[in-house]
Formats: C-alpha cells, sequence, structure tokens
C-alpha cells in the first residue's frame, strides 16, 4: 500500500514513544510505502482535487536521522491508498479546516483514517456523554449556578476546559468548596467558555488507563498512567508513570460495547481513558501509548493497527 500520514513535522518526533513513529515502522517492515506532510501542506484549488505537499520517506533504523527523503512533491490524496489523519491536539480552528479539506478528498476517492467527519463529531470530552451509563456522573455548562448545585450534590469534583489536553487546566475541588468560585471564573471565563465537571473518581490513585481500541477491537492491555507525588494527573505529560496491565472485566465491557458502535463510525483507532470503573474521555484525533504497551507487556500493537488498516482498504483494481 501507499500510505500518508497527516501528521506533526517528522523532525520533532520523539522516535522512542511516538505512535505514529511505531506505525510507520511496521508498514515499512511488511513492504508498505510510507509519505507524509503537515496539515499545513493541504491544499485545495478551484476546479481541482484536495492535495499535500508530501515527502516520501524511507525510515533508517537509525535513533538519530531516523528517516531519509526519497522525494518530495504535490500529489492528489485520492491517490494514495489510504490517508492516516495522525496530527496531535489541540482540536483548534486549523485542525478544524484540515478535516473539511481531508472530508472532500474523501468525496474525491480518498481513503482517510479516522474519517474527518467523525472526527469532528466526537469530541474526546464530550463524546462521552452518549455512553453516560458507562461514565461518572458529569455536567456540561457555563453556568456557575449549576457547577455550584454540581458540587454541592457531589462534595468531591473535577473541573476541566473542553479543549485542555494532557491534563492542562484540571482542578479538583474538595468538598469544602476551597477556591471553587475562582476555578469556575478561571475555566468559564465568566460564563463564555463551556467547561465539565465531573464526580470525583479516587480510583485515580491506581491510574488513568489508556485502552486502545483498533478495527472495533481492544488491545488486550492498558497503559495505566499513575499520578506521582501530589499531582492528581495521570497524564504522561503531567509526569504521570505508565505502566501496562491486563484490561479488567469492566476495561472490556466498555471497549466491547463502544468499539464496534465507533469503528461503524470510521474510527479504525480510539483511545479510552478509564478511571476506575468508569469512562472518562474518548480520544480520536491522535491515540497514542503504542509503544510502551508493546515493550512493557509483549503485545505488539503496531501490528495489531496494521492489520486492521490492511483489512479495511480493499485493494485498488
Amino acid at each position: 500500500m501507499d500510505i500518508l500520514f497527516v501528521a506533526d513535522p517528522l523532525e520533532a518526533f520523539q522516535t522512542y514513544k511516538d505512535t505514529t513513529f511505531s506505525m510507520m515502522r511496521e508498514a515499512q517492515r511488511r513492504g508498505h510505502h510510507v509519505s507524509a506532510c503537515e496539515p499545513r501542506q493541504l491544499s485545495w484549488r478551484s476546479g481541482d482535487v484536495v492535495k499535500g505537499h508530501v515527502r516520501d520517506i524511507r525510515l533508517t533504523g537509525v535513533l538519530n536521522d531516523w528517516f531519509e527523503e526519497r522525494g518530495r512533491g504535490a500529489r492528489a490524496l485520492k491517490d494514495f491508498d489510504v490517508v492516516l489523519m495522525r496530527k496531535d491536539p489541540p482540536f483548534d480552528s486549523e485542525y478544524f479546516y484540515a478535516t473539511h479539506l481531508l472530508e472532500h478528498a474523501v468525496r474525491e476517492g480518498a481513503r482517510v483514517f479516522n474519517r474527518p467527519a467523525s472526527l469532528r463529531d466526537h469530541p474526546e470530552k464530550l463524546a462521552i456523554m452518549e455512553f453516560a451509563q458507562y461514565a461518572a456522573p458529569t455536567l456540561v455548562t457555563r453556568s456557575a449556578e449549576d457547577v455550584r448545585r454540581f458540587h454541592a450534590e457531589h462534595g468531591e469534583i473535577i473541573l476541566k476546559p473542553l479543549d485542555g489536553m494532557g491534563g492542562m487546566g484540571i482542578f479538583r475541588v474538595a468538598a469544602d468548596g476551597l477556591n471553587l468560585g475562582s476555578i469556575i471564573e478561571t475555566l468559564n471565563h465568566h460564563g463564555t467558555t463551556t467547561i465539565m465537571v465531573q464526580r470525583f473518581v479516587p480510583e485515580i490513585a491506581q491510574g488513568d488507563k489508556r485502552i486502545l481500541v483498533i478495527g472495533g477491537k481492544p488491545v488486550p492491555f492498558s497503559l495505566a498512567r499513575i499520578p506521582q507525588g501530589s499531582e492528581i494527573r495521570g497524564n504522561l505529560a503531567a509526569g504521570g508513570k505508565g505502566v501496562a496491565q491486563p484490561l479488567s472485566a469492566r476495561d472490556l465491557e466498555i471497549a466491547q460495547a463502544l468499539g464496534p458502535v465507533l469503528a461503524g463510525r470510521g474510527l479504525l483507532l480510539v483511545g479510552l481513558d478509564v478511571i476506575g470503573d468508569f469512562l472518562t474521555e474518548i480520544n480520536v484525533t491522535s491515540p497514542t501509548c503504542f509503544q510502551e504497551i508493546t515493550q512493557q507487556a509483549g503485545f505488539d500493537v503496531p501490528a495489531m493497527f496494521i492489520d486492521a488498516l490492511e483489512a479495511a482498504v480493499p485493494a485498488r483494481a
């Protein structure tokens, strides 16, 4: 297959942990051809098809100079066998515009994963509300009074921005409500910005579990991201420690319930975040943790992903 990765700059990859790199390495190992571009290198001229200014690359196996460029130029996205959208968050206006260009490329015949329209339809925090039976009590609101009532009902709560990533902007408020007013003002900008509030789940001490679902099927191991020191955030970007562990019965229940539904919407790769027994996020933009799980548990996650990709993309005539 001829695979285009739409991703962050190749020079910025931290290859010892980067999931997109592990996908590229497995794809090349199987004989597939790898190309890459950044979202800013997508273009669409009136009367023409969506194109990308792409770099054809070969992975070298060398730590520092991990790829070599074999050529570059403008190519129609529909001419690739598959396009993988792997741009990391934030999901800002430029990401939004990129999904529109990718969606038009789909109409032209390109095969894009995850499906661009589904990326827009599944904001990573709000998406859990469709599956409320698996989530902790959650409120989405701009209203400070709504937040105060939720706090009075549940005691200890977590507040977070809807567009945060890597644990950014997460606050824990205890039953005494200390600093609640100030935190609300900081996050909702005096009622102009929508935020999310959830009942605090104390099992965060055992980790915020990332469960990968590929082609509707769960990887049998999660990566529990365990907060360190006085932190309440398990995110690796916030200093959490990643520990691979087998899925619990509840983890498997959630993954098996959501996996086929999301896969049916063109979401080939999903990262479910679970704390204790509760679903907290559905990550669809650029789920990670392939290398950590593979290295610690011995389960080849990149191989499972490329298997699913090959199954999802029929050979061209």
